[in-house]
This record gives structure tokens, C-alpha cells and sequence, in this order.
């Protein structure tokens, strides 16, 4: 969604919450526009196009057909694989995912929902890819990833030496496909099975690299130009910042020990009256 609004041009402010239930209609992500509140990407993407922001402008009938092919076809090839590799496999779940999730949600919830999404994940892809003739889920993960491996493949071959999908202009398709590769092309893995084959395929690599490069303003590393000399900034001043809180910490320390000593005595107790927060209406997609 991100990727196809910066292809439409679409004004969206990006809201990052760690609150789920917080968002209007309590799923991600969520378009929010005045009093408009829209909460699936297809229909986020319709409402973008009803706007007048609409990658596929210049696109004819046939290639519009080709789109919704190959998407259905990144969803049912290519989407199990990745939810097994982000969500199911161990190592990857236990050191990358799972971290990197609780990390951005507020405790305690951060201890339930990662695993209630890893198991989420794993019913929808034996929901799909389970039953006969694929009886265990050894066979279902062989089976995953032949088909996630045979779809890169096509991808490859149908974006061949072609800066995007269609020519030189990103449309519906180059975001989706972005949005499914970016992933599994720059996390970490201990378990790269997916992500090495990815890397075999250089014309995918260098769609990737170009979008976020063009549009997200990273360089093939992952880092913005001046996102080290940032970091470094960011790091100075928050270590200047401890140092003084350390002494002044220290002088309050000092001056309390010389200061003459009271016995303790019951503190008042104050009602604190809930405050409210009005929320602009400013469009913003949360991701």
C-alpha cells in the first residue's frame, strides 16, 4: 500500500501504531480519510483509484487482466511460502520475527500475539495447501516452497530486462510484487531457503533495490544516504543527554543526604481526571 501510493502519488502521512486495537476498525492497516475509514487494501486501493490516484492510468484491458492474474497468482503460490518462512519456521520465528513483533506491541499483549499470529499462519496455509495427497506438514512445506521457487521463477522471466512490469512507470502490479520481495529480500534469516533463491534471480534483486532506492530513499544496504551520520547524531546527543541526567542525579543525591531529615508523613491523594485527545482529520495510512 505504501509502495502504491507512492507510485499513484497519492498524499498519504504514514501513522505507525503499536496498539492494534487501537486503530478504527481494529485491524491493519487502515485508511483514514476525514470521516472516511477504510481498513482492506483492495478496498483502500479502489479508494485511492475513486481520488484520481490510479497507477494503472495508461494501462490497456489486457494488461489489466495480466495484473489480476499475477497477483492471484502471488497470493496462492507465493504468500504460503512467506508466512512459513516469517511465521512457522523455528529459527527464523524465535530470532527474527517474534522479537521484531513484541518489540512494537505493549506488554502483556506482546507475549500473546506473536504466537497467536504464528499459529494463525499456520492454519491458514494447512487450511489451503493441507489435505490429499499432502498428509504431513513436511510434505506441505516441500510443497510450499516448490510452488513459492516456480512462481520467482515467472516473476523473473516476465519482468526480464524491463525496469518494471509494464515499461517504465510502476503500476498495481510492480507495488504488489514489491510489497511481497522487499521482505523476504532484506530480513535476516538464520533459515534463507526462499531468500536464497530470490538472490539468484538478479533482475528481482535489482526491481527491489531500484524501488526503494527511487521511492523509499534507502540504498542497496537498507540505509538512508544520511541515515549513519543520523544515527551517530542521534547517538551523541542521547549520550550527552544520559550524562547530564547522571549528574544531576548525583548533585540531587548529594543534596538530599545533607539536607536534614523528616519523618515520613501521609501524602494527599489526588484524583487525576482523564483527558482526551481529538484526532486530526488528516489522511494516513497505517501500515
Amino acid at each position: 500500500l505504501q509502495a502504491y501510493a507512492k507510485f499513484s502519488g497519492a498524499p498519504v502521512t504514514v501513522n505507525i501504531i503499536n496498539n492494534s486495537w487501537r486503530a478504527p476498525k481494529g485491524d491493519l492497516p487502515v485508511l483514514v480519510s476525514e470521516d472516511i475509514v477504510i481498513s482492506q487494501p483492495a478496498k483502500i486501493l479502489n479508494f485511492l483509484r475513486k481520488q484520481k490516484y490510479n497507477a494503472d492510468y495508461e494501462l490497456s484491458a489486457k494488461q489489466g487482466a495480466d495484473t489480476l492474474a499475477y497477483i492471484a497468482l502471488l497470493e496462492e503460490k507465493l504468500l504460503p511460502a512467506l508466512l512459513h518462512t516469517f511465521w512457522i519456521e523455528a529459527e527464523n520465528y524465535c530470532s527474527v520475527t517474534k522479537p521484531w513483533f513484541a518489540s512494537r506491541i505493549a506488554f502483556p499483549l506482546s507475549l500473546y500475539l506473536p504466537g497467536k499470529m504464528s499459529r494463525e499462519a499456520l492454519n491458514r496455509i494447512l487450511l489451503t495447501k493441507g489435505g490429499p495427497p499432502l498428509y504431513s506438514l513436511t510434505e506441505v512445506e516441500a510443497q510450499i516452497y516448490r510452488d513459492a521457487k516456480e512462481c520467482l521463477n515467472l516473476l523473473s522471466k516476465r519482468l526480464g530486462t524491463s525496469q518494471f512490469f509494464f515499461g517504465h512507470t510502476p503500476t498495481t502490479l510492480d507495488a504488489f510484487v514489491f510489497g511481497f520481495l522487499a521482505p523476504i529480500y532484506k530480513v535476516c534469516f538464520p533459515r534463507v531457503q526462499l531468500q536464497e533463491h530470490l538472490k539468484q534471480l538478479p533482475n528481482l534483486c535489482r526491481f527491489c533495490d531500484d524501488i526503494l532506492t527511487c521511492y523509499f530513499r534507502l540504498t542497496v544496504s537498507g540505509h538512508s544516504p544520511a541515515g549513519q551520520d543520523t544515527a551517530d547524531a542521534n547517538l551523541q546527543k542521547l549520550t550527552q543527554l544520559v550524562n547530564k541526567e547522571s549528574n544531576l542525579i548525583e548533585k540531587m543525591d548529594n543534596n538530599l543526604r545533607k539536607s536534614p531529615q523528616h519523618p515520613p508523613r501521609k501524602l494527599t491523594t489526588l484524583k487525576l481526571a482523564a483527558g482526551g485527545e481529538e484526532s486530526s482529520p488528516v489522511t494516513r495510512l497505517s501500515p
